[in-house]
């Protein structure tokens, strides 16, 4: 093995600088590509004309596998969920396509000319808007992050569920989402003093509503009417959302009709029924809010195969609702050692993070993990450290550290190690 392929940990990971260097090839064949003549690959393509201009592009036909997949309720078809398939995607940035969905009673058709937003309460005055007023407003963009407090849940589960990492952990998804900080429009109607907590209402039919602390509301919170640049699909909330930066799922309020100021959260099913959890010291935990610090390598993962001994590129994405990811490290030998990874630029608070390392397979039998440390100093857990923690009634606020076992034939597996 060259001095460059040296390895700095057990299992063969090897140091994240290794991909700077000059004439490094992850492939056996790569040095036959020179004696291949030009003619030999000239594509069908080039003989024929294309096909002509569309209104809006699509994917490649031959990529028609990198879907959501989805799971519905047959009692009420509008009530379910899709995952995005991160184990297939690449970046940081989730296509709007692609971002996972939660909904509780299906996907309403709203016209934007006939629909309004209501700021009330214990303000000064109460305020209406239409959306056309709304999009007169200066605007800013973040990119973000949004995960569903159940993403993973299947972890807490006896037995290591086995599918592709985006349909197990796939309830997150990260964009770049722009609108009107919520403090402009909250500094306009005047807050009283009495004043602690905003209920955020939707226009859909389960007319979801939910709690937020007018704190965090006056922080970061964003009314968003684009994603990735267009204007928001209606399954991801159109023509207006509430975007809670590192916070549930839940509290990204689609289809926003109206934000109540009151002194009291309004104890709604999805912060009492659902959202609080019961600890093993027998308390209840309620209104957690924050999502942890969290990592996941999707590459390799469930589902792919490693086809020969060699050198190998492990990536995977990291996020943290409590701000910037500052190191993730990866072990290839179930934990015993570590090593860091790169991270890709640029690293963004409660935003989704890449990182990559290079990895010596020999052939042999691995398990791969990944840990994610922020800026806060929050490490991502063992599972064992969580299940101690939480008890093992748990299914909301996953995090625990993911292990995929690599067998001698190069089949990956979900392994709880």
């Amino acid at each position: 093995m060259h001095d460059e392929l040296k390895p700095i940990a057990g299992g063969g990971l090897l140091d994240r600088r290794l991909f700077l260097k000059k004439g490094l090839t992850f492939s056996s064949i790569a040095w036959l590509a020179p004696s291949v003549m030009a003619e030999e690959v000239r594509s069908d393509a080039m003989t024929r004309p294309g096909r002509a201009l569309s209104n809006y592009g699509k994917p490649s036909n031959y990529e028609n596998k990198v879907i959501r997949w989805t799971m519905g309720n047959a009692a009420a078809p509008g009530n379910g969920v899709s995952w995005t398939p991160l184990h297939a995607l690449e970046g940081m940035i989730t296509p709007n396509g692609l971002h996972f969905e939660r909904h509780h009673n299906g996907v309403p058709d709203i016209d934007p000319q006939y629909h309004h937003l209501l700021i009330h309460g214990l303000v000064n005055r109460a305020l209406v808007f239409r959306i056309e007023d709304l999009l007169r407003y200066p605007m800013t963009s973040r990119y973000c992050f949004i995960e569903c407090g159940g993403n993973s849940n299947a972890g807490w589960h006896s037995e290591p569920m086995q599918t592709e990492a985006g349909y197990f952990h796939g309830m997150a998804s990260c964009s770049e989402w722009t609108g009107i900080p919520v403090k402009m429009l909250f500094n306009e109607a005047g807050i009283k003093g009495r004043a602690k907590w905003v209920i955020a209402e939707g226009a859909d039919a389960s007319m979801m509503n939910i709690s937020l602390p007018l704190e965090k509301v006056l922080d970061d919170c964003l009314l968003a009417f684009y994603q990735n640049g267009e204007r928001i699909r209606p399954e991801n909330g159109y023509p207006v959302r509430l975007l809670v930066p590192g916070w549930e799922g839940v509290l990204n309020v689609k289809w926003l009709r109206r934000l109540r100021l009151t002194n009291r959260p309004v104890m709604a099913r999805n912060e009492t029924a659902k959202y609080t959890e019961l600890l093993p010291n027998g308390m209840a935990e309620q209104f957690s809010f924050v999502m942890g610090v969290k990592s996941l390598i999707t590459r390799p993962s469930y589902g792919q195969q490693l086809d020969n001994p060699g050198l190998y590129q492990i990536t995977g994405l990291a996020w943290s609702g409590h701000g910037k990811i500052v190191k993730v490290e990866v072990s290839a030998d179930g934990g015993k050692s570590w090593a860091d990874a790169q991270l890709q630029e640029p690293v963004l608070s409660k935003c989704f993070t890449r990182f990559r390392i290079p990895w010596q397979w020999d052939g042999k039998k691995a398990v791969l993990k990944s840990r994610a440390i922020d800026d806060r100093g929050n490490q991502q857990p063992e599972r064992y450290e969580l299940i101690q923690a939480k008890g093992q009634q748990g299914y909301f606020h996953y995090n625990a550290i993911v292990s995929w076992a690599i067998a001698d034939d190069g089949s990956v597996s979900h392994v709880y190690a």
